[in-house]
């Protein structure tokens, strides 16, 4: 399978679906330049992704994807919450809010997929593991085609398995949340490349720390078909990042970035900062509570024009980030 040719893009590169940082205009921007448009829509509900979707639709008439977080069906355990909101009061006093209100989040996976099935959306990636049989089924069968993600080779299996069309090979340098979902390993994107192009008949993309054209290349000839890029396009001007964190992105050096669990109990890799040094050694919540109990914290601190305490996730080579605007960056990539 030609994979640039199965998506209809004009360059084997994805937009990388940053949930929060993705806007409609950003997406159809990408899918316009020609690269796979990505819908971050793994914290909206149903009626959220489908204006979205609609919003998408009405600046390009370009392919684009949607991607959705796997719910992960953790028991609520309320001492374990209780200690995590504890951990987070000396940052709430630093930002005025010794106390706040944090509902809990409830997924709406399934009625997001009837929503993409409704709408006609021609591509579904998916992080934080695979769907049951039946949704892969569901959507298959409306014609979606359907990407997975992998952080080792024994997930690029699991994910073949299942029946999808593609895997993202998410390397160990990327910016963000994990994908995992069998294990905690952190796999370099070359050696990962190679080992899932070995182990799977999939098509492969790879992520993870792709800065430019000269490391693009470079994975295409281990073996990826196509790249997808988030840290490269955070500083673009349609990138919907708060303009401290795009700030941050371009301010930033080698060597600045570090995996942490203590903005939503889920490893990601972001621009280490003073929430990050606070929450080192305090107890965190699983994934999603902790999220939910820190969502305030991003959101003030955000208002308040303190990038200390938000959540500034990027690549480790988010130093060679530019400004510009994505025509402009797709344009170094393809040179």
């Amino acid at each position: 399978m030609n994979l640039v040719e199965t998506l209809g893009i004009d360059h084997p590169m994805i937009q990388a679906p940053m949930a929060g940082v993705t806007t409609p205009e950003f997406v159809a921007v990408s899918s316009n330049a020609g690269l796979l448009g990505s819908v971050g829509a793994g914290y909206l509900g149903a009626d959220a992704t489908q204006a979205f979707v609609l919003q998408v639709r009405e600046l390009t008439d370009k392919p684009f994807a949607v991607n959705l977080f796997v719910p992960e069906h953790t028991k609520v355990d309320q001492e374990q919450l209780r200690k995590a909101y504890t951990a987070l009061q000396p940052v709430g006093e630093r930002l005025g809010m010794p106390f706040w209100k944090a509902p809990l989040s409830e997924s709406e996976f399934d009625e997001q997929v009837d929503v993409l099935i409704e709408e006609g959306v021609p591509v579904c990636s998916f992080t934080f593991g695979i769907p049951d049989g039946q949704t892969i089924r569901k959507l298959k069968e409306a014609g979606v085609f359907l990407i997975g993600t992998a952080t080792t080779k024994e997930e690029a299996k699991a994910v073949e398995a299942s029946g999808m069309n593609a895997v993202v090979a998410q390397g160990s340098e990327a910016g963000g949340h994990r994908g995992s979902f069998i294990g905690e390993e952190y796999v370099p994107l070359h050696e990962l490349i190679a080992d899932t192009v070995e182990a799977v008949k999939i098509p492969v993309i790879a992520a993870g720390g792709i800065a430019n054209k000269e490391q693009m290349d470079e994975a295409m000839k281990l073996g990826a078909q196509a790249v997808q890029i988030g840290t490269a396009l955070l500083a673009t001007e349609e990138s919907g990042a708060h303009p401290l964190y795009k700030e941050a992105v371009l301010s930033a050096k080698l060597g600045c970035t570090q995996l942490t669990k203590a903005f939503s109990g889920k490893s990601a890799r972001g621009i280490r900062n003073t929430f990050m040094d606070m929450m080192a050694s305090a107890p965190i919540a699983p994934y999603p509570y902790q999220n939910d109990l820190t969502k305030r914290v991003r959101s003030e601190a955000a208002r308040l024009g303190k990038p200390e305490f938000m959540s500034l996730w990027a690549g480790e080579q988010v130093h060679e980030t530019e400004s510009g605007s994505v025509v402009e960056v797709v344009r170094r990539f393809v040179k």
